[in-house]
């Protein structure tokens, strides 16, 4: 038995913004937290929800992870991209060359996402949000894959992907250079024991894989914070 994935969490400033604008984007319901936050709710294969958690830290450089969007035409791309617009996204600028047909933009907070052309194979199965890219090693994908119970889907050139079982969302990690870790990451992942699963033996499975405990200040509370060989934060659950 392994780990669910319950939850990409996003540190945010405004909260109730930032969850309006995905809702709006990905056409998700949005509910109540019991954090203080703004969770919303799949309504499509995506497997997880999505967390908008209070945080008075302020972004300051490029995400560890990010949402590729897909399009089924050219026609839909342009409309995901003057949706997410009208909705308070903005154009920006990370290296892309003018060939490469995705087009980068940040929410209203400044996470960056991608909207990606109809052309891509690579996502041609996946729903709308195609996959969870992230910047990582080799180990840390092996990790996930062995953490979720998740199959490698992708696997050349240090570069890996996986996906459940069940379908949704791939999640990628680009290989060799890794970005150093500055701070916290402002999107981390919610996990939950399996069914009926103990939290500690959980932990202690997790801690077998490679991943280790850490201190962010959290005090009590009933999650354990943890981080993965890359050092990338995370959270374990008593229960979903």
């Amino acid at each position: 038995m392994t780990a669910q994935l319950v939850a990409l969490c996003f540190d945010a400033n405004d909260p109730l913004r930032l969850a309006r604008f995905w809702a709006g984007v990905l056409g998700w319901e949005t509910v109540n937290d019991p954090h203080d936050g703004i969770t919303l709710l799949p309504s499509d294969d995506t497997g997880f929800r999505i967390r908008c958690l209070p945080s008075q830290e302020k972004k300051t450089g490029p995400n560890q992870m990010h949402f590729d969007l897909t399009s089924t035409s050219l026609e839909d791309q342009q409309q995901t991209v003057a949706r997410s617009l009208e909705l308070g996204a903005r154009h920006i600028d990370v290296g892309q060359r003018p060939e490469e047909d995705h087009v980068v933009l940040a929410d209203p907070e400044g996470n960056e996402f991608c909207v990606i052309g109809p052309d891509n194979k690579f996502l041609a199965d996946c729903g709308f949000i195609g996959a969870l890219s992230c910047d990582g090693s080799q180990e840390v994908g092996y990790f996930w894959s062995e953490a979720l119970g998740w199959p490698l889907v992708w696997d050349q050139n240090q570069e890996t992907a996986i996906r459940s079982p069940h379908g949704g969302p791939k999640i990628t990690w680009g290989g060799p250079p890794v970005a150093p870790k500055t701070g916290k990451n402002r999107l981390h992942f919610d996990l939950a024991p399996p069914t009926h699963g103990d939290q500690q033996a959980e932990v202690d499975r997790l801690i077998s894989l490679g991943a280790t405990r850490i201190d962010i200040g959290q005090g009590e509370v009933g999650q354990v914070v943890m981080a993965d060989p890359d050092g990338n934060e995370f959270c374990v659950s008593t229960s979903r």
